[in-house]
């Protein structure tokens, strides 16, 4: 538990509501009462309470049939608020425009949530994509271009901790999940100012990434290409995508050279 969860300030039921929304993700769409106790270890007379709430509220919608429960559209509006409101986002999105019409493949910008990285601004490729990347999607940062560019310019300490917090499974054969090949590939990061990926958390996917930092020199998330293995090759990517997403980053970083990490 945090300083702040100890706080005389805080709200444990209003946390308790939040954890039921937060915990529909991609595998599971759809809960019961008794699933929705076990993902959020809450009990189930706290689950239902909140539930009941939530549905009331417009933010969960109840299967009258199969009494499962779905996020329900309103709830787009706890996210989207943020997607409307960030400065980095508004001072990044020209710039983010730019680099997409420049090498026509998707284009990103991804923020710090916890051990994962958030997309929060993407420009897609016009061409034939594989992998669907919505906004609000998290990306463990530990087998990520965006992550690993992030951790590189973070304090060494700092990042260290995250790596060993981090769960660091095998999403693919490529995935590297040894702490010490880790810390290596952070230092390389750390030395060429930008970070790569190949097939690491996504079969058939490339990717590189240089990170936003702030006038303090501290990351405020990261810019990443990502690209097919179909149309490139790491060698291609790393020679000729690397240096435009370092530039694109630093052009960001000038432009939101004030703003602060926010979480």
């Amino acid at each position: 538990m945090s300083s702040l969860e100890d706080s005389p300030l805080f709200i444990t039921a209003l946390s308790k509501g939040l954890s039921i929304i937060t915990a529909f993700k991609a595998g599971r769409p759809s809960m019961s009462l008794v699933e929705l106790a076990e993902v959020t270890g809450l009990n189930k007379s706290t689950v239902q309470r909140s539930a009941f709430t939530l549905e009331a509220l417009g933010y969960l919608h109840k299967d009258p049939v199969t009494k499962r429960f779905r996020l329900a559209p309103k709830s787009l509006d706890l996210g989207a608020g943020y997607l409307q409101t960030s400065e980095l986002i508004e001072r990044a999105n020209p710039y983010l425009h730019e680099l997409n019409r420049d090498v026509e493949e998707s284009c990103n910008l991804l923020e710090p949530c916890g051990l994962d990285m958030l997309y929060v601004a993407r420009f897609p490729s016009h061409k034939q994509i594989s992998i669907h990347m919505p906004l609000g999607r998290h990306l463990p940062m530990y087998c990520t271009a965006a992550g690993r560019a992030y951790l590189a310019v973070l304090p060494r300490a700092e990042a260290d901790e995250i790596l060993r917090a981090s769960e660091l499974r095998s999403y693919t054969s490529n995935t590297v999940t040894q702490l010490e090949s880790l810390q290596t590939i952070v230092a390389e990061a750390r030395s060429d100012g930008y970070a790569y990926a190949r097939e690491e958390y996504f079969a058939g996917d490339i990717s590189v990434a240089a990170a936003v930092v702030n006038a303090d020199g501290y990351p405020l998330g990261s810019v990443g290409i990502s690209v097919p293995i179909s149309r490139w090759s790491l060698e291609d990517a790393r020679k000729y995508l690397a240096p435009k997403v370092i530039n694109t980053a630093r052009t960001i970083a000038s432009a939101t050279r004030s703003l602060r990490p926010v979480s």
